[in-house]
């Protein structure tokens, strides 16, 4: 499902991509111009207006990453569609899934990918030195042909083309030979855009009035001339590769902002109301105060970048909320990473959050990003935090703090943009009291606190919950349980719940998978531990008339018969050995039976 994201929202990282890309529904024609973890730009000639998947339909992506060529397959939903002028088609995807570890593979070619340069006709002594200028900045990719510098380009992410070499007239005729091939390539073929191409450094000798006409005609990024130093040419190339991140960016807002304006000027002229959206999982179980306030918190602390604590016992659904306030926040469509900070050792909790380099420990065979680069953009959630240590609590509080991580076995510091979520079911000041927590730590996470109140607080919530499970295990179990009884209602909020939700909904997945087809949830579907601590199971031995009591006795032998034999009234007469009229009777009378 699409969730809508302010104009203002923080984006996950995107670079350049230009590849040939495979979609089913088919759309004929179809590049990338950009990609992230998240999302991905399309253009594409589609044949005609209907070919396609439409705005808000899925859509199944295939493609191949530059340089590894590994492959990618991915699902996702068609965010926005523009017809843009002529026949061209511009799309943007939000990806949901991915097809085994694609997904990795996406992300870790994302946050190790460097800028690509192609580098044509450069002698031995002109490539040494483009090599030292662009150590460490991009990775030069060498030509000795025009043909080859096409198939390089052809790769989807050089941002420049350096062009080198004595010779003039074979350098001039390569720059004009790809300006062409641009031009007739734009947007109507189907390939990327002139505008978004590979920038032109030339570094080839040619006349002063030569350049000056491939300036005017925009063909040429930048002239450095034969003896380029080295750091001239590092500057080029990196100004090359910010100014072609920029106009990717421009472009696909642009596009982006001119449909959102041409829908909401339809809205306008047909006065149309927009329609709210059906109540998420998310949302069940909020109709009690208590839970009422704590979205109240929720929406007044989502939009702003401080970090929340959420304190509640075990199952009171923290990562619920915290899936509420990452989709509150404008950072909905980037990435929440959750990671249970008890499920992992010290050592190996490190290396997932912040990653590692190849060599740093045993087993660390290549580089590995971290769960903070992986959420960089969007918001990463650590459940039980009060299981880590002093030394990875520092770390923490830098992150926090900064914003700079460092890889296990690195030297390299890398800023990322992520909002910090945290869990804790104890008291973290009591933990820092006992010396168990640092409290620099705690005062930086505790600037917003949310105390989630356990389900034994909010009875009112507990059926609506309830209903939810049922609904959801049913679908999911292949199951057909019609609902719960009255009684069941009642016991299910006059438990006290020890493990919260997270006990609720075992709870009624077991029901549902006990149920016979069409049954109602009764008594008999339930654990036999919360039926012996049900008020309903002691209200026999409860104060009353005698004919009161006979009343409660008679109704729980009628029930527990019925039960017994599937609800068959014939069958529960005769274990009962009663008339099946006079049972019928009764067991109308105490609300048990209803007769077709």
């Amino acid at each position: 499902m699409t969730r809508p994201v302010t104009a203002y929202a923080p984006r996950s990282e995107r670079k350049p991509l230009y590849v040939k890309v495979v979609t089913q529904p088919a759309l004929a024609g179809c590049w990338a111009v950009n990609i992230s973890e998240t999302g991905i730009g399309l253009i594409a000639t589609p044949r005609g207006p209907q070919e396609g998947p439409r705005e808000g339909e899925p859509v199944e992506l295939s493609f191949s990453l530059p340089d590894s060529g590994e492959h990618i397959r991915a699902w996702g939903d068609v965010r926005w569609r523009h017809e843009t002028a002529g026949s061209v088609t511009a799309l943007g995807v939000f990806l949901h899934s991915f097809e085994d570890s694609d997904g990795v593979k996406l992300a870790r070619y994302l946050a190790t990918a460097r800028l690509q340069v192609v580098v044509a006709f450069a002698s031995e002594d002109e490539a040494q030195g483009i090599r030292a200028a662009l150590e460490g900045q991009a990775v030069p990719h060498f030509a000795a042909s025009a043909e080859e510098a096409r198939v390089l380009l052809a790769r989807g992410d050089a941002a420049a083309l350096l062009v080198c070499g004595r010779d003039e007239a074979r350098a001039l005729a390569l720059v004009e030979t790809f300006a062409d091939a641009d031009e007739a390539a734009d947007l109507a073929s189907g390939g990327p855009a002139s505008d978004l191409a590979s920038r032109i450094i030339y570094c080839a000798p040619a006349a002063p009035e030569r350049l000056v006409a491939l300036f005017n005609a925009g063909l040429v990024f930048r002239a450095l001339g034969p003896a380029a130093s080295p750091e001239a040419v590092r500057q080029a190339v990196l100004q090359a590769g910010r100014e072609r991140g920029v106009r990717t960016e421009q472009w696909r807002m642009a596009l982006e902002l001119e449909r959102t304006l041409l829908r909401e000027r339809a809205l306008a002229a047909e006065g149309a109301p927009k329609e709210p959206g059906p109540r998420g999982e998310e949302d069940v179980g909020l109709r009690s105060v208590a839970m009422q306030r704590v979205m109240e918190m929720v929406r007044l602390v989502a939009p702003h970048r401080v970090a929340v604590l959420l304190q509640g016992e075990t199952g009171t659904g923290k990562e619920v909320l915290a899936r509420s306030l990452h989709r509150l926040s404008g950072r909905g469509e980037l990435p929440l990473v959750v990671q249970d900070c008890g499920a992992l050792t010290e050592t190996l909790l490190e290396s997932e959050l912040f990653g590692h380099v190849r060599g740093a420990f045993t087993n660390a065979v290549a580089d590995h990003p971290g769960l903070f680069v992986l959420a960089n953009g969007g918001t990463i959630f650590l459940d039980e935090i009060e299981n880590t240590t002093p030394n990875l609590q520092a770390k923490l509080l830098r992150v926090l703090e900064t914003g700079d991580i460092r890889p296990v076995g690195g030297t390299q510091v890398r800023h990322v943009d992520v909002r910090v979520l945290a869990a804790s079911n104890r008291d973290l000041g009591e933990e820092v009291r006992s010396g168990r927590f640092r409290a620099d730590l705690f005062y930086r996470l505790n600037s917003f606190t949310i105390d989630i109140p356990p389900l034994r607080e909010r009875p009112e919530d507990v059926p609506e919950l309830a209903r939810f499970f049922l609904l959801h295990f049913n679908r999911v179990l292949r199951r057909s349980a019609s609902g719960m009884s009255q009684e069941v209602e009642d016991m299910l909020r006059a438990y006290p719940w020890p493990g919260n939700v997270r006990e609720l909904r075992n709870v009624m997945e077991r029901a549902v998978l006990l149920s016979r087809p069409g049954e109602v949830v009764s008594r008999r579907l339930l654990p036999p531990g919360l039926v012996s601590t049900s008020p309903a199971r002691n209200e026999l031995s409860g104060d009353g008339s005698l004919r009161a009591r006979l009343e409660r006795v008679e109704r729980e032998l009628i029930r527990e018969a019925l039960e017994r034999h599937g609800g068959v009234l014939r069958r529960a007469a005769v274990a009962l050995g009663m008339d099946p009229v006079t049972l019928g009777r009764r067991a109308r009378r105490h609300g048990l039976w209803k007769q077709d």
